[in-house]
């Protein structure tokens, strides 16, 4: 039911109807429910926009963008990639519409902020990139690849992802966009570096040719589309007279480029063909595009770390080379729309076949711009209001005569419309601006819908604008059409919400009885291994996240034209440091089951553990049922069933059970738990948490409830006491449980003060140099202790660990990946005690390995250590920096590169068996 009621107010017609609405509000499409083209209204997803986001400010940038049908897409690898202040210049700028793809999620990185990897680690970028984007003024999409982590050549690339999945995820991002110009940060040489950004280059040429062939995908759904060019930045990695570095493998490669568009090779080093000014200062934005952008750089903490980065005041020009033209091109250009009708009148082209009514009406619309942008006043915007309101009136009359037509073809209504529905919503946005409206959607901080709840929604309509309106408001239907919330509520009184009044409301959400509305990820991996997602929606296909629980929508009409806004329900609390921080509604599970840990191995000697079911209740009144686990054949749990009994939202009950495996071998093994509601009768076998740091929006993780395990010959010296002091976050201390052995969690004052004394073993956990810049003053207490009788163990490190954190002069060099998780490791001293006390380390060690072998191989050393492991990539030079041993004083000193961080949590057991022996490696000596 919508209820409108029309009132006149101070001469001017206003109805505004509220609609808290589903993901399916307000003319959703099929092909897009996510709205990646841009032709329908966005509403807002954060409680406190930046200011160049709002008000007369806003505004001043829609109406440049209005004035352009200038559009451009940028295709990257990772988070991060991207050229921002290149973005940020042509979006906020030049007032183009910018877009842009990222091929992977950037879940192969490291992570300075928190321990979140894999699966955790891509919710986390895709958040911080969005956050990021709102800066530089993008339209966000995300590829199906996953970031397997750090890759030398686009071949190894294409294999894991294949060059099918690739190219279709680019074509589906250029016929939904639909944009003139298509860039690249990278060439798809060995100048790029990483294998991925190689990809993302060559692939960005490429779609140029492929999106407007109709034999590319035809099953895709969406028309063909030819962008007017191409360009990649210029490889800042010079050509010298050694030819071209590559800094994947770190060797030099003879200096050839090929042109993916032209299909021809060059000996010559791009040159630049466009110039763009990062550098220049913007009045509106208060400093330079390459500065604001890098604002936004600075929120993707976790590759950054919490001091971001930041460009200084200056010149700062980048060039841009042009790959492919249909519309030819000089040798030096402007700018990348040199040669291209980006006017409003230039949509005519589009339909070459008849242009006369199309054209008339796209002069008069371009009139209204001009004549806004000429009465535009930040001090009184509501000003061009009656023209704006006019401007949108004649584009939707335009958009109606387009799809009537008759003497247009199909192909040429699909383009001319898609440009009318960009600048529809671009009218509508600069209306809602210039007449000061806003909504705000409100619920309480940790709020969640659950089976069999509802949640209170609080809506305060803004109006700071200069005339007076009357409102009346209303509910309406979910995105699956059923009924969300009860009832409707008319605003008390006559109605009138006056210039610098606000309107307040409140709605009840309720979610479906059968649970099945989640707010969860559409994109989903079977393993760790597998390098690309699942998608559980095709036209959700490169949306950053799904849709939202619940988006606040209000219809005004002025004077007789309706514009929309809206706003996602969500949380706003303040974060210290981090400013308002937004959380929006989800649909959660009634229950949330947890198995822990997760995974771990079982050491064969072993005839029983323990295991930990937690389940969560998120219902309003708590719950009551029973959990178990579905075990392998044979298998017993003691108890084998149990009862859960939480009394309200968020308690949490531990059930423990023993388990005893019956037959364990050397192999896989999967048990399940399963919590069944005695009140719903449903079965949950998945649990979720969210992901995030302080600041950064939250995004639900969903995992099974399983515990992956695998029977291991593992054995470790008894009695060990282990002290570790985390890095930038791994499981290092939760995998080594698995086999006995417990640690204690150090901090920075215990190594500070040289409280060491009491343990065999201290660890150091990855990056551990990085995490705490105060450790490099420290670190003669750790040196110390290993004189003492102490083992320090070292794991992998960046740049901050130096010669002299190590006992002996030792040097990272250029800290040489060995990527390639299944490169051969011969065993250079199998006599070693690292290798061969308590397990005997054999090359089938290190069989099963995920990810990689190792980061963070050392160049050199000095003669006391000794080096007892050797690997590498094809064609890199042997690296035998991976595993390094000394003697110091009575005790000793470990550096290990090999990633046993990644490999543990994954149950291999190679990585078990070694790193036991590391640990061991005191009492051997001793």
């Amino acid at each position: 039911m919508m209820i409108r009621r029309n009132f006149s107010a101070f001469g001017i017609f206003v109805v505004i109807v509220l609609a808290l609405a589903g993901a399916a509000a307000w003319g959703q499409t099929s092909h897009d429910p996510a709205n990646l083209a841009g032709e329908r209204v966005k509403a807002s997803v954060v409680a406190d926009p930046l200011p160049v986001n709002g008000g007369a400010t806003a505004l001043q940038q829609t109406l440049k963008k209005l004035s352009t049908r200038a559009s451009l897409l940028m295709i990257v690898a990772h988070p991060d990639d991207e050229d921002g202040g290149m973005l940020t210049y042509e979006s906020r700028g030049q007032g183009a519409r910018v877009g842009m793809l990222t091929l992977t999620r950037g879940e192969g990185g490291q992570n300075a902020m928190s321990g979140d990897f894999d699966g955790a680690l891509a919710l986390l970028r895709t958040q911080e990139l969005l956050a990021a984007d709102r800066y530089m003024g993008v339209d966000q999409m995300f590829g199906t690849e996953v970031d397997f982590g750090f890759s030398k050549t686009k071949e190894e690339a294409f294999a894991k992802w294949t060059h099918e999945r690739v190219l279709y995820d680019a074509v589906r991002a250029v016929r939904l966009y639909r944009p003139l110009v298509v860039t690249a940060v990278f060439v798809g040489g060995v100048t790029d570096g990483h294998g991925q950004h190689q990809v993302s280059g060559e692939i960005a040429q490429e779609v140029f040719t492929a999106a407007a062939d109709p034999k590319v995908f035809p099953k895709m759904g969406l028309e063909p589309w030819a962008p007017a060019k191409v360009y990649a930045r210029v490889p800042f990695s010079r050509v010298t007279e050694k030819g071209m570095f590559d800094y994947a493998t770190g060797k030099y490669a003879p200096a050839r480029f090929y042109n993916y568009v032209t299909k021809t090779w060059s000996n010559e080093a791009p040159h630049e063909n466009v110039e763009v000014p990062e550098g220049d200062h913007s009045d509106l934005l208060g400093m330079s595009y390459v500065q604001f952008a890098r604002r936004g750089l600075s929120l993707q903490r976790s590759q950054m770390g919490p001091g971001g980065r930041t460009a200084p005041a200056g010149r700062f020009d980048v060039g841009y080379t042009r790959y492919g033209s249909r519309v030819g091109g000089a040798e030096s250009e402007k700018g990348f729309f040199d040669g291209v009708d980006v006017s409003l009148v230039g949509i005519a082209d589009l339909a070459p076949a008849e242009k006369s009514f199309l054209r008339i009406g796209l002069q008069q619309i371009a009139k209204v711009v001009d004549e806004a942008q000429s009465g535009y006043s930040a001090d009184v915007p509501e000003k061009i209001a009656p023209l704006l309101k006019d401007g949108l009136a004649e584009t939707r009359a335009l958009i109606a005569r387009v799809e009537t037509a008759k003497n247009l073809t199909a192909r040429e209504k699909y383009d001319v419309l898609h440009e009318l529905r960009v600048k529809e919503t671009q009218f509508n946005d600069a209306l809602v601006e210039a007449l000061g409206l806003r909504v705000e959607a409100r619920v309480a901080p940790g709020s969640a819908v659950v089976p069999g709840s509802s949640v209170d929604v609080k809506v305060k309509i803004a109006n700071s604008g200069k005339n007076a309106v009357r409102v009346v408001a209303s509910d309406d239907r979910s995105m699956d059409g059923t009924q969300w919330m009860d009832g409707s509520k008319v605003v008390p009184g006559d109605g009138v919400l006056k210039a610098g009044a606000t309107l307040d409301c409140a709605f009840k959400v309720a979610e479906n009885a059968d649970g099945n509305g989640a707010t969860r990820p559409y994109f989903t991996v079977k393993d760790i291994e597998q390098p690309y997602y699942d998608v559980h929606a095709a036209a959700m296909r490169l949306a950053p996240l799904p849709l939202p629980a619940e988006t606040v929508w209000v219809t005004a009409k002025y004077d007789g034209v309706e514009v929309r806004f809206g706003q996602v329900a969500l949380a706003a609390e303040a974060v210290a440091g981090a400013g308002i921080a937004s959380q929006p509604l989800m649909f959660e599970p009634g229950l949330n089951v947890a198995v822990q840990p997760s995974a771990g191995v079982i050491p064969l000697s072993e005839s029983r553990f323990p295991l930990t079911v937690r389940v969560r209740s998120a219902e309003p009144v708590g719950a009551r049922g029973t959990v178990r686990l579905k075990m392998p054949t044979g298998w017993r749990s003691q108890p084998e069933s149990a009862t859960f009994l939480t009394k309200g939202p968020g308690e949490e009950q531990a059930v423990r059970f023993v388990v005893t495996p019956t037959t364990l071998g050397e192999k896989a093994y999967t048990l399940t738990a399963e919590a069944t509601s005695s009140v719903t009768h449903r079965t949950y076998t998945e649990g979720y948490r969210a992901v995030g740091y302080a600041g950064l929006t939250l995004s639900n993780l969903y995992s099974p409830a399983t515990y992956r395990t695998r029977g291991v010959d593992v054995k470790i010296a008894p009695g060990l006491k282990i002290g570790y002091l985390p890095g930038t976050g791994d499981a290092v201390q939760t995998s080594l449980e698995n086999i006995g052995v417990h640690s204690t969690t150090l901090t920075m004052k215990d190594v500070a003060e040289g409280r060491l004394s009491g343990y065999d073993v201290v660890v150091l956990g990855v990056r551990a140099y990085a995490a705490h810049p105060e450790l490099a003053a420290a670190n003669e207490k750790l040196l110390n202790y290993a004189k003492n009788g102490g083992v320090v163990i070292v794991q992998y490190n960046t740049a901050e660990y130096d010669h002299d954190s190590a006992p002996y002069p030792l040097s990272l060099g250029s800290a040489e990946k060995v990527v390639n998780e299944t490169d051969p490791v011969r065993l250079v001293d199998s006599s070693s005690p690292l290798l061969t006390w308590p397990n005997k380390i054999t090359t089938r060690d290190f069989d099963g390995w995920v990810e990689e072998r190792g980061h963070g191989f050392l160049e050199s050393w000095d003669p006391h250590y000794q080096a007892l492991l050797e690997t590498h990539d094809p064609g890199q030079d042997p690296q035998k920096g991976g595993l390094l041993y000394a003697r110091t004083g009575k005790g000793a000193y470990v550096y290990v590169a090999y990633a046993l961080y990644r490999q543990l949590p994954e149950n291999v057991p190679g990585a078990y068996r070694l790193f036991a022996n590391l640990l061991s490696i005191g009492k051997e000596t001793k």
